[in-house]
């Protein structure tokens, strides 16, 4: 069955296309630095929002046509296999992330849910084996069921930590099925309400404990899969452990984590943490630990996660430098964590929203690439910080001074003379990359 008969294979017809069906900017096979640019990328569709989100909000009910769903939760979900390797095929997309509740319906109880997970997998690995396409991770939903209302590794349940932890396992034993290159925590309740009645430390250990668990599983079953933390500050809980970059950096380093996991980062997550992308993405690459790339976008009037697909050229250039900076993204991806807004509820808008998302990173890697190539911020940086390339600064950074011989000398250079940064220059100067 064909679940998009008006689409053909999306192709890349050049800026001067007006086929809202088409690549204007996104060549995939297009060759630069050597790797085409489908390499460079990596791709991913999110299965959640591309095939199980509905359209409905807090004030209004479902409104996307989706022409999978039937009455029968499993029937709905063979439907979705069909469906989504059909989209994936035809918008020449090399990778998808999922849930395990996003691609097989819970059943009854954890044993029919494993069974019908491991249906559900067998029929995704059919169709990857047909098409080529993999897994760029997946991950255990342990915050939608009210079973986690507490949190999941975090909750004062030990039960809830058992179920958790067995969630956990199946998703490693999938991930290894289906080829999966990286395995996702995000904590979705994993924070708390109030700290009247929450022993922080005692929650956070716990989670590190299933963390080690699930490091230790990986190894004993053979499989080697990067494990990412994907940080977000709130919503739903009102505070959740793993903030952001920082943060969860903090997590990682006091529990010998830092060692296994890298960060998963999502450009809406750092603006409700207060940041923006570019922050989160620089601080995980301070500490190597820039794992791979949940690709939406906010927007700055409203102070929740809306999950919009990314058009801000400006912020994903901002975003591709640093990915260029890394040296590329891989074993991790750019995912498209997004979702059609709700007026656009056909199925083909589908198409249309991950072409718009495709097209602005694929501008902003070019831009960020010709940014690295003129050397604009590492000029920019190296004039700022020109005063430790001799003298007194040479002397600081080679350890050389002390408080009391940087006394004597500040006694002796009293009158200091700073440069202006001209900021306004350089970011007009930026603008001019980004077309």
């Amino acid at each position: 069955m064909t679940y998009f008969p008006n689409v053909d294979k999306v192709l890349y017809e050049g800026p001067d296309s007006t086929n809202m069906l088409a690549f204007h900017h996104y060549n995939p096979e297009e060759i630069i630095n050597g790797k085409t640019m489908k390499e460079h990328l990596r791709f991913a569709v999110a299965y959640w929002h591309t095939m199980t989100q509905d359209g409905s909000d807090p004030f209004g009910a479902a409104v996307n046509v989706r022409t999978w769903l039937t009455d029968d939760p499993m029937e709905t979900a063979k439907n979705r296999v069909t469906a989504i390797f059909e989209f994936l095929t035809k918008i020449d997309a090399p990778y998808f992330c999922f849930h395990d509740v996003d691609i097989a319906p819970e059943g009854n109880s954890l044993k029919e849910f494993n069974r019908n997970l491991d249906d559900i997998t067998d029929l995704i690995k059919a169709k990857m084996d047909e098409t080529g396409i993999k897994l760029l991770w997946n991950t255990a939903n342990m915050f939608t069921n009210p079973r986690f209302i507490h949190g999941a590794a975090s909750s004062p349940n030990a039960e809830v930590f058992a179920y958790a932890a067995a969630q956990v396992k199946k998703g490693l034993e999938l991930s290894k099925k289906l080829g999966g290159e990286n395995y996702v925590f995000w904590g979705g309740r994993e924070g708390y309400e109030t700290l009247l009645n929450t022993d922080m430390k005692f929650e956070q250990e716990n989670s590190a404990r299933l963390f080690h668990m699930a490091i230790d599983y990986a190894k004993e079953i053979g499989h080697q899969v990067q494990f990412l933390i994907e940080p977000k500050p709130m919503e739903p809980t009102k505070h959740q452990y793993d903030f952001d970059a920082a943060t969860t950096m903090a997590f990682l380093l006091k529990y010998n984590l830092d060692q296994d996991f890298k960060l998963n980062l999502e450009a809406n997550h750092a603006t409700l943490a207060g940041h923006t992308f570019e922050h989160e993405l620089n601080v995980a690459r301070n500490y190597n630990a820039l794992g791979s790339i949940d690709a939406n976008q906010g927007d700055v009037l409203l102070g929740w996660d809306t999950d919009e697909f990314p058009t801000d050229l400006q912020a994903a250039t901002l975003a591709m430098y640093e990915v260029v900076e890394n040296g590329g993204i891989a074993p991790g991806g750019i995912n498209f964590d997004s979702k059609v807004r709700r007026s656009s509820f056909e199925m083909d808008d589908l198409f249309i929203a991950h072409i718009a998302g495709m097209d602005t990173f694929a501008r902003g890697f070019k831009a960020a690439l010709r940014l690295k190539a003129d050397g604009f911020f590492d000029t920019l940086k190296a004039e700022r910080y020109a005063s430790y390339q001799t003298g007194i600064g040479a002397d600081i950074l080679a350890n050389k001074m002390d408080l009391k011989s940087l006394e004597q000398y500040a006694l002796a250079h009293d009158q200091i003379t700073n440069q202006s940064s001209h900021i306004e220059y350089v970011k007009s100067k930026l603008n001019d990359y980004l077309v």
